[in-house]
């Protein structure tokens, strides 16, 4: 059965992205540790990352993208990744939420969508039998889960503190129960999964 999981990484401290984050610096400020899982180990913003993930961490991954057939996105990660070089780097459907739908690039690489509610809704029609990932950023996340659209949270801790960005759940004021349902330990982070439980 399909299902809509929202999933994003946070430093320990609840940040998702660090000090003034944008195009050519993506998670901020600092913020390239929360992304050493991804590369397998330290990289910067001067060059590309060139690393790989670490075998147990890649296996995770290849798993969680072979259950997917679509992707919701908001519109500042979009920016701030310098639009992927305006290629879609899942290969499925990526949906993004924006103000301004009316702005979508020509390609068909993205679908600009004006809601959370809405794109979420396209993505699961794209997606078929296939699962939904919410990937943020962090207002996005809060939007699908404040409206009961979200089954299933990952969150994924870099083992540092940032002190300062875009923090996970700033302003959220929904009273969310979550259901644990497991737990891996990565070299370079910590993935922790819940069921968000209906009220």
């Amino acid at each position: 059965m399909s299902k809509v999981i929202a999933g994003i990484t946070t430093s320990v401290d609840g940040y998702v992205a660090g000090p003034n984050d944008g195009p050519g610096k993506g998670l901020g400020e600092g913020g390239e540790r929360l992304h050493y899982w991804v590369f397998g180990g330290p990289w910067t913003y001067d060059e590309e990352p060139t690393g790989e993930m670490l075998p147990d961490d890649k296996a995770w991954m290849d798993e969680a993208l072979g259950r997917l057939g679509a992707v919701v996105g908001g519109r500042d990660t979009y920016e701030a990744a310098d639009h992927w070089g305006d290629k879609n780097p899942w290969g499925i459907p990526f949906f993004i939420v924006t103000h301004r739908p009316e702005e979508e690039p020509p390609g068909g690489h993205f679908t600009f969508v004006a809601g959370v509610a809405e794109a979420i809704e396209q993505a699961k029609a794209a997606a078929g039998d296939k699962d939904v990932h919410v990937m943020g950023g962090a207002d996005v996340i809060r939007q699908a889960l404040a409206a009961g659209l979200v089954d299933e949270l990952t969150i994924i801790v870099a083992p540092l503190t940032l002190g300062g960005g875009k923090h996970l759940f700033e302003g959220f004021e929904r009273d969310i129960e979550l259901e644990h349902l497991g737990v891996r330990q990565s070299k370079y982070a910590t993935f922790v999964d819940y069921r968000v439980r209906r009220s």
